[in-house]
């Protein structure tokens, strides 16, 4: 029962972003905060902070490829060179138009696909775009030089419940078929759905459903090994068990595998919660094929197939740690290149990093994709930006991409569309919801609890319509718990915050 009242007070601190400085180091959470719960950008760095922080190996050199985004996630490019970004929060898939022009950036930016479930990974093959929503699998024609969808959308497979880890990747395997990872519905459980905490595979349109991996806890990233064909996924342990474990995770996927979750973690070590009993089960799980550093959260990974990179880099994976938030101190926010030695270790090493200065985050690393120019590009949902990292003169230093900045959105009333009397209604409503669920205790400083450090809510309209705030209060990023709000609750707090705050 203790425990449980602990987990009941992490969330409540979660529940609008604040520190709990009391709790005890397995409970910390320490992340970029408003970020992170709210799901906004909170700009690219200037080219000074660029300068003085960003890091990336000698030889090499970094640039601004496109910014002012609406958190970006998972990256892939066209047959054509364009650049597809997903975006969860928002149900879009972004096309950012491949750069024609020479000077280093996007030559522009447009909406592909709208109206979607929570869409993450994405692949094209064979003249369509695959979307993996939160809930399902779907497809829809797709132009790649003319950069255009056509038709309807099909729906070929549905998933597991969008709940817990609710992001999907889908990738289209060398054998032509549909690999989709699917996260646990929790930190830590028995699944009552044996398709959580899975790698998926299907006939493309949808059929022969069938299990290649179990006991993936949040398998986001995944891709092929280039010479060997091997595929290697990326897992986040799960948390609450203190500041150094459980490590992070990279898996051989071997079909018909069991990577252990929940019942063991890292080199089979057996989880407090659920590996009394479950020995045999242990003796069975697949060991990593490398660690990462606990908390550091790994998601997209990519094997760099471009034969201009230099040889040390030939074949070698880059993977991008988003970083910490239950932790006392953050660690992650890189992205590391994963070198395989001819002994069969893996050597990690820094490749784009300076994001984190001792306790200060400008960027976080989501996913990387390699160019058709060979370069590879990294999403930052925390500064709305893709970079490009790419071989090239001097010892480290940093080269910012010409051209113009990217023009600032005219602001818009996001209550516009409301006549003033369902305004003024939705605002008392939401307004007492604010007061009922005790939010001033995490965001107004004159009411706040004891031990909370708060996160003022301002200047939202700037950042959100009722829609996407509406969408978010539905699946607030962890650790802010789900309220049991119904749609039309959701709504009035929407407004009421978009309106007051």
């Amino acid at each position: 029962m203790a425990r449980l009242a602990m987990l009941v007070l992490i969330a409540a601190a979660g529940a609008s972003g604040c520190l709990w400085r009391l709790f005890p180091e397995p409970y910390a959470v320490n992340t970029p905060v408003l970020h992170f719960l709210l799901g906004t950008s909170a700009g690219a760095p200037d080219a000074e902070a660029l300068e003085q922080r960003i890091r990336v190996p000698e030889g090499f050199a970094v640039a601004v490829y496109a910014d002012g985004l609406a958190r970006p996630r998972f990256l892939g490019f066209t047959p054509a060179g364009d650049l597809l970004v997903s975006q969860p929060n928002d149900g879009r898939i972004l096309l950012l138009e491949r750069d024609a022009n020479g000077d280093g950036r996007a030559d522009g930016e447009r909406v592909l696909l709208d109206g979607l479930a929570w869409p993450h990974g994405f692949d094209v093959h064979d003249g369509w775009l695959y979307v993996a929503q939160s809930e399902s699998l779907v497809r829809i024609r797709f132009d790649a030089e003319g950069g255009e969808v056509h038709g309807p959308l099909e729906t070929l497979a549905p998933l597991p419940e969008g709940v817990g880890h609710w992001y999907r990747n889908v990738r289209i395997g060398p054998d032509g078929r549909a690999y989709v990872t699917v996260g646990s519905s929790c930190n830590v459980c028995e699944e009552e759905d044996p398709r959580h905490a899975t790698m998926l595979r299907f006939a493309l349109d949808g059929s022969e459903e069938e299990t290649v991996a179990r006991g993936l806890r949040n398998a986001e990233g995944f891709d092929w090994q280039p010479v060997s064909g091997e595929i290697y996924a990326t897992e986040a342990g799960r948390d609450f068990l203190g500041d150094d474990f459980p490590p992070e995770e990279l898996n051989r996927i071997v079909p018909g595998g069991f990577y252990g979750w929940p019942y063991a973690n890292g080199e089979n070590v057996p989880d407090p919660d659920f590996g009394e009993g479950n020995e045999a089960v242990i003796a069975t799980a697949l060991l990593p094929a490398h660690q990462f550093p606990a908390h550091t959260t790994p998601l997209g990974i990519t094997f760099l197939r471009d034969s201009s990179w230099p040889e040390d880099y030939r074949h070698a994976a880059l993977v991008a740690l988003h970083g910490s938030w239950n932790r006392n101190r953050k660690q992650g926010y890189e992205v590391v290149s994963l070198h395989w030695k001819e002994d069969g270790r893996i050597e990690e090493r820094a490749f784009l990093s300076g994001f984190l200065r001792e306790d200060d985050v400008i960027g976080r690393p989501v996913d990387v994709a390699e160019g058709p120019d060979g370069a590879a590009y990294v999403s930052d949902d925390h500064a709305g930006a893709i970079y490009r990292v790419y071989p090239g003169e001097g010892e480290g230093a940093l080269r910012i991409a010409s051209g113009p900045p990217s023009a600032a959105p005219a602001a818009v009333d996001p209550l516009a569309g409301l006549s003033e009397r369902e305004r003024r209604a939705l605002v008392e409503e939401g307004a007492a919801l604010f007061m009922q669920w005790e939010c001033a205790r995490c965001h107004d400083p004159e009411r706040r609890a004891p031990g909370v450090v708060t996160l003022p809510l301002s200047n939202l309209a700037a950042r959100w319509n009722v829609d996407g705030l509406e969408a978010f209060l539905a699946r607030p990023r962890p650790p802010m718990p789900t309220f049991p709000l119904g749609e039309p609750e959701r709504r009035a707090l929407a407004v009421y915050l978009l309106a007051e705050r």
